[in-house]
């Protein structure tokens, strides 16, 4: 800051209630001395010594910003500041004046009068060194707009505190919000480091050493407090944590006995002082931990940033790539975004590179890695930092840290004090360390759908669970952790409510714990019983998330865990629904998930538990459909209805419904079914619940997918539309991977139907990725045969057949044949249209045997028209068998109430009449079926209807 004072050296500058000092920098108003930053000091300076005159705006910046260039923004800024300390505008107080395109003027009258006496404690402390305060960082990542709003707060509130976890940058902040505030100080800024301070007494003596005071009492205080007095300056007061209470003292009568001293700290709790602002520094932004995340979307966040510019300082060459975006991502997580642990991790990448880092934090060797040499000794290692805050904690925090450790991610009060408390205990003290713990940045917390949860850093908590294992207790501390997720699932009302009656997405947070809870009871020093009935009471969590193949592995764990005493039993009989669920979607319709169905069932019966045989009759109902042994499947319905007529139960009255509308629709009376399914959608109006469920609320999308593909062969296609957005629409709300899949196949398929090529593409695409990211091998083959058929409807026929033998050879493999027989349909479409005539006809003659075979009727019309077309156009033309077939196709889809397929089959038949030249036939056969349409007339297969109705007219 330049000095401009030598002209008025001795006099006061007085206007209004105001007079100015320029000499000693001070404005005061009567006998208040005036709080005015440096640089706005200078402006009022330089207006008043040339009041009356305007001051362009570059003399004020050359004058104010010798040495930096500055917009003028920032001379705006200052003016305003300056306008608000002089109260301009109350009682039409004026002093500056904005005068356009030229400056601004001192409007006031001044005088000019010799100073009064200073007191010789009022005196400039722009001389006083600098080599005290540590030299700012050439840039700092994440934080810029964090360091100017804590200089505002600092400014307006004088005493501010920083506070944050051990390594998350409160130093670095602390540090750069001096150097930003040195020009408001007149260069008065003193930055004292209090971490090597053993003895608390001795902060007053450290405080004045970096003041430059030599201290001759006992008491150094005092002393600190007259030198302070009077003068403007800044103390950062750095690592205070260990040294609190003195520091909090000290603080408090500095701010209050000294009205120009401002006072900013860093600890890892606040002071609790009075007049304390707490300015809480939480971690840097990580970039999520997505599949799809590129590059530039990472290092759009300060976490990756940092990790990638340490990284470079490291050795490392290479800029991060696409394929490396999610490993630092990973990284950055793992280390909760504090910088000191990601900077270490990053001096890593220089030889490992990012992939091989990551690797590497999965080893908790990560606590020992060396940071930079320069550090602090306890910020060279994470552990040496964990040290630090340990060490300063009391007997009971260190133990209940200590057993907090055994949670991983989210916990509640409630399962904290589960885990930590005494036998026989209360949970008053474990609630009192936890606040404690939480001052002291050791925990964090926050809230969570409504409720709070609290966490450890992942660090924090590598670091403690070593103390734990260390400690002797750690397996019985495991194992009440165990218990308390199982008896908390067991009692939740949610997870033990109807299926499909609650949304669990918001349990998703509980789900490391239970896992770690798993591996722990099942583990070589685990307790197999506490497994038992924790995997018993997880099934709701682990299928509403859609985790079917992790839990299936549990559930088999469970029950080869099960005595002799527990066979038989209705913890055997959960198990083994869980298993034949989970195993359905996951594994493929396989001998052992239809055995383990079969004894769930039989002990169902055996408990006369009619709720649980009508849920255990859905699943195999839908395991058969699946299966494509559709007989069978009826055979099931007759059963549940006999159940329902003795129960009366509503909400089984709409599963049954829904059953018989699936079971009718595959078996080709498409009217049957449709009135099955409009009874589900009458009877969902009169119920809260939809009763039993399948999986969650895939009851729901179930029914939704299974009226669209009925509508559209009933000739409804908007209607079919419609309500196939709505099964998407359930889908999503549910966050049930299972039935966001089924919604995207029978929507995609709804889409090829009707001709929106450009529609089904893009469900296409959403399916698959969605398939394979929840490992639903069925799902993804469904998807991947779809985007056959629809490479095929763009004339794209190879590649078409290509992806449909994919799928089905997966669809086969997995016994998932729902789908089977119209795939099979379509690739006999490819096959004809890339001339292979013979293949074709094998192929559809395959298809309509399955059809007939297995009852699975509800697309022989159609494939009965393909057949024909294929032996029309074979090298040697079987005329009268395509006639015939396409007969017997309009005999089927008319029997079926099949108006869709009907009307395909009249086009063609149609087409060929004409083509004999039976012009008026083909017109009587394919008129009559066109005018039975209300609906979807700007469909594929109705507009090719309409164009040639008129040509044969």
């Amino acid at each position: 800051m330049v000095d401009h004072s030598g002209s008025q050296a001795g006099s006061v500058i007085s206007f209004g209630p105001f007079g100015l000092y320029p000499a000693e920098r001070l404005l005061k108003k009567g006998d208040e001395t005036l709080a005015v930053g440096g640089r706005a000091l200078d402006i009022l300076i330089a207006l008043v010594e040339r009041a009356g005159e305007v001051v362009t705006r570059k003399e004020l910046i050359l004058r104010v910003w010798p040495d930096v260039t500055v917009e003028e923004a920032n001379l705006r800024v200052q003016i305003n500041g300056l306008r608000k300390a002089l109260g301009e505008g109350r009682e039409d107080a004026r002093y500056v004046v904005n005068v356009p395109g030229r400056g601004y003027c001192f409007v006031a009258p001044v005088t000019r009068s010799p100073a009064r006496h200073i007191s010789p404690q009022v005196e400039a402390v722009a001389a006083y060194p600098l080599k005290n305060l540590p030299a700012r960082l050439t840039r700092m990542v994440g934080r810029d707009g964090i360091v100017r709003t804590l200089s505002g707060q600092l400014m307006l509130w004088r005493f501010v505190s920083i506070v944050g976890t051990g390594g998350i940058g409160k130093t670095t902040v602390a540090v750069s919000v001096a150097h930003m505030l040195l020009g408001d100080f007149d260069g008065a800024v003193f930055f004292i480091d209090l971490a090597a301070l053993a003895d608390p007494q001795l902060v007053p003596t450290a405080v004045a050493s970096a003041l430059g005071l030599v201290v001759r009492t006992s008491d150094p205080l005092v002393s600190l407090l007259a030198f302070i007095e009077g003068k403007k300056m800044l103390l950062v007061l750095d690592n205070c944590e260990h040294v609190i209470d003195v520091v909090a003292r000290l603080a408090e009568r500095v701010v209050s006995e000294a009205p120009q001293a401002h006072v900013l700290t860093t600890s890892r709790e606040a002071l609790r002082a009075e007049g304390e602002h707490v300015h809480l520094l939480y971690a840097l932004d990580c970039p999520p931990d997505d599949a799809d995340l590129t590059a530039t979307e990472a290092l759009r966040y300060p976490a990756a940033q940092l990790f990638m510019e340490r990284a470079a300082a490291s050795g490392y060459a290479s800029k991060l790539s696409d394929a490396d975006a999610q490993s630092v991502a990973r990284i950055c997580q793992g280390l909760d975004g504090i910088a000191l642990a990601i900077e270490i991790a990053a001096g890593r990448a220089g030889s490992y590179g990012v992939q091989g880092t990551k690797e590497l934090l999965d080893n908790r060797f990560r606590l020992l890695w060396q940071g930079r040499r320069t550090a602090r000794p306890r910020h060279q290692t994470l552990n040496a930092m964990l040290d630090w805050s340990y060490n300063l904690l009391s007997e009971h925090e260190k133990l209940v840290l200590r057993r907090l450790s055994v949670f991983v991610g989210d916990f509640t009060l409630r399962g904290a004090c589960s885990v930590a408390c005494e036998p026989n205990a209360g949970d008053a003290e474990v609630i009192d360390a936890i606040e404690s713990l939480m001052a002291k940045s050791l925990v964090s917390s926050g809230e969570i759908g409504g409720s709070i949860y609290y966490r450890l850093l992942s660090t924090t908590q590598v670091y403690v669970w070593e103390k734990l294992a260390k400690s002797g207790e750690a397996d019985r501390i495991a194992q009440q952790h165990a218990i308390s997720y199982s008896k908390f699932l067991e009692r939740d009302e949610v997870m033990q409510s109807t299926p499909g009656e609650h949304s669990i997405s918001a349990y998703a947070l509980h789900i490391g714990n239970v896992r770690a809870a798993l591996a722990w009871a099942f583990g070589d020093r685990g307790d197999p019983e506490v497994g038992i009935d924790l995997a018993t009471w997880a099934r709701p969590l682990f299928i509403g998330l859609s985790l079917l193949e992790e839990y299936r592995n549990w559930c088999e764990r469970a029950l080869a865990a099960l005595s002799d005493a527990k066979r038989g039993t209705k913890q055997e009989m959960l198990l083994l629904e869980a298993l034949e669920l989970s195993s359905m979607f996951s594994k493929g319709h396989s001998d052992r998930a239809r055995v383990a169905l079969e004894r769930a069932l039989d002990l169902a019966e055996a408990f006369e538990d009619r709720e649980r045989q009508l849920r255990l009759l859905a699943d195999l109902n839908l395991y058969l459909i699946r299966l494509g042994d559709f007989p069978a499947a009826m055979a099931i319905i007759a059963r549940t209805a006999a159940i329902v007529e003795v129960t009366k139960d509503p909400g089984a009255m709409v599963t049954l419904e829904w059953m018989a509308g699936v079971g009718h629709h595959l078996l080709g009376d498409q009217a049957a079914a449709q009135l099955h399914f409009e009874r589900v959608m009458t009877l969902q109006v009169e119920l809260e619940t939809l009763g039993v469920d399948f999986l969650g609320g895939g009851q729901r999308v179930g029914y939704l997918c299974g009226l669209a593909t009925v509508l559209w062969l009933r000739g409804f296609s908007h209607r079919a539309r419609v309500v196939a957005q709505s099964a998407i629409d359930a889908a999503a709300s549910q966050h049930y991977a299972v039935s966001t899949c089924i919604s995207l196949v029978h929507a995609a398929m709804i889409s090829l139907w009707t001709g929106e090529l450009t529609r089904a593409h893009d469900l296409i695409e959403q399916l698959i990725p969605h398939a394979a990211r929840y490992s639903l091998a069925q799902y993804h083959a469904d998807g991947i045969a779809l985007r056959g058929e629809l490479a095929i409807a763009q004339h794209k026929a190879g590649v078409g057949i290509e992806s449909l033998k994919e799928a089905l050879g997966i669809l086969r493999a997995e016994q998932y044949n729902l789908n089977v027989t119209r795939f099979i349909g379509v690739l006999a479409v490819g096959l004809h249209k890339t001339g292979d005539f013979d293949e074709a006809l094998l192929t559809i003659n395959g298809a309509v045997a399955l059809a007939k075979n297995s009852g699975a009727k509800f697309y022989l019309a159609e494939l009965l028209r393909i057949r024909a077309r294929i032996l029309a156009s074979m090298p040697q033309p079987d005329f009268t068998g395509a006639m015939d077939g396409l007969e017997e196709s309009l005999a089927v889809a008319r029997e079926q109430g099949a108006l869709a397929l009907e009307l395909r089959s009249a086009c063609t038949s149609a087409s060929w009449l004409s083509e004999r030249g039976q012009r008026d036939q083909a017109r009587r056969t394919l008129l009559p079926v066109y005018k039975r349409f209300t609906e979807g007339f700007d469909t594929a297969d109705l507009t090719v209807a309409h164009r040639l109705i008129e040509e044969l007219a």
